[in-house]
């Protein structure tokens, strides 16, 4: 197999330019990255992992911690950052803490902190003052998605506001009396999503003179499954049945659609049924929904740890960054029925 030494007489440059052109270290034109890549095509020379790990003291591996890989959102946003760092040339090793408290702990104190990752993403994880530390001082760049965490560089979607927005589509739409699917208390943890997403329901059903009844609120974990469970308990009853359905998660409301027709209900003209999160099955189902590009997420989250990993390359971002979000008004919402 060819050496660098080889690659750098046919490119005509130095081996310290070669190294510096494959790596990614250090700061080398586009014409001799170019000339250097061609040359390395057509000697068949490969980077040693080893030796790069060695020479730059970096691994061009990045740690992703998540909470739970059987959920969409997670696998979506992991899916945007595994597809931004194999454009970057690193790879990832996933930890996921969907068990006790003792795997992450053995995550923090051990795992991360053996040099193994140059990085780490935390996915809707809100990470302790000491977690923090621990990986700072290690010199380990750190990006959360998901909410606030002090001291570390962050990206995160206003939940209150998302919800505000999907309960206000329904009230601008004429429904007076709104039932809303929830997170369960276990699932309140970490930034608190289920109650900001209730929070911004209740306040949006304020801002418009509606009462805050707490018998159109139920309780789920975020499954289809469960959201329809929720739902046949809402819209079982014909007395005070409401009109329409908010769902904190587009998964919740597809179980919702599914138990509105197995109660012989039509969505929209009996009950309209809007969501959170733009789900791949939302456009099937013609959910209405408030999508906040999980994909998109993940690339995000990739590029900040980019800019501080290779500072030459890019421009400093703020600490923290506020996500978009955008209403998506399908076939699953309309005017309330004047029966």
């Amino acid at each position: 197999m060819a050496g660098i030494e080889e690659v750098a007489k046919l490119a005509g440059v130095s081996t310290a330019t070669v190294s510096r052109a494959l790596s990614g270290n250090g700061s080398v034109s586009q014409a001799t990255k170019l000339k250097v890549d061609a040359a390395a095509e057509q000697l068949g020379y490969v980077v040693s992992s080893n030796a790069s790990s060695l020479a730059s003291g970096r691994t061009k591996n990045i740690g992703v911690v998540v909470p739970f890989l059987n959920r969409w959102f997670f696998s979506t946003v992991l899916e945007g950052a595994q597809q931004a760092l194999l454009r970057d040339g690193y790879d990832i090793t996933l930890y996921n803490l969907s068990g006790d408290g003792a795997e992450r702990h053995s995550v923090f104190e051990h795992f991360l902190l053996r040099q193994r990752v140059d990085a780490v993403i935390a996915i809707s994880l809100e990470l302790t003052a000491d977690e923090v530390s621990r990986l700072h001082r290690l010199k380990k760049p750190l990006v959360g998605v998901g909410g606030p965490i002090p001291g570390v560089r962050t990206l995160a979607v206003d939940d209150t506001a998302v919800a505000r927005l999907a309960t206000g589509h329904l009230i601008a739409l004429g429904h007076r009396r709104i039932g809303h699917i929830g997170g369960v208390l276990e699932l309140d943890v970490d930034f608190h999503l289920p109650s900001n997403r209730r929070v911004g329901y209740e306040s949006a059903l304020r801002d418009a003179g509606l009462d805050v009844d707490p018998a159109l609120f139920r309780p789920a974990d975020f499954t289809i499954q469960g959201g329809y469970q929720a739902a046949k308990q809402l819209l079982g009853s014909p007395y005070g049945r409401p009109s329409a359905i908010y769902a904190a998660s587009d998964e919740m409301a597809i179980g919702a659609i599914l138990a509105a027709k197995d109660l012989g209900l039509s969505v929209p003209r009996d009950v309209s049924i809007i969501g959170i999160d733009d789900h791949d099955l939302a456009e099937f189902f013609g959910l209405s929904t408030v999508a906040q590009f999980p994909r998109a997420q993940g690339e995000k989250a990739v590029q900040m740890l980019m800019e501080e990993l290779h500072p030459e390359r890019h421009d400093p971002v703020q600490s923290s960054i506020a996500l978009p979000f955008e209403l998506v008004v399908r076939s699953s919402t309309a005017t309330p029925s004047a029966d």
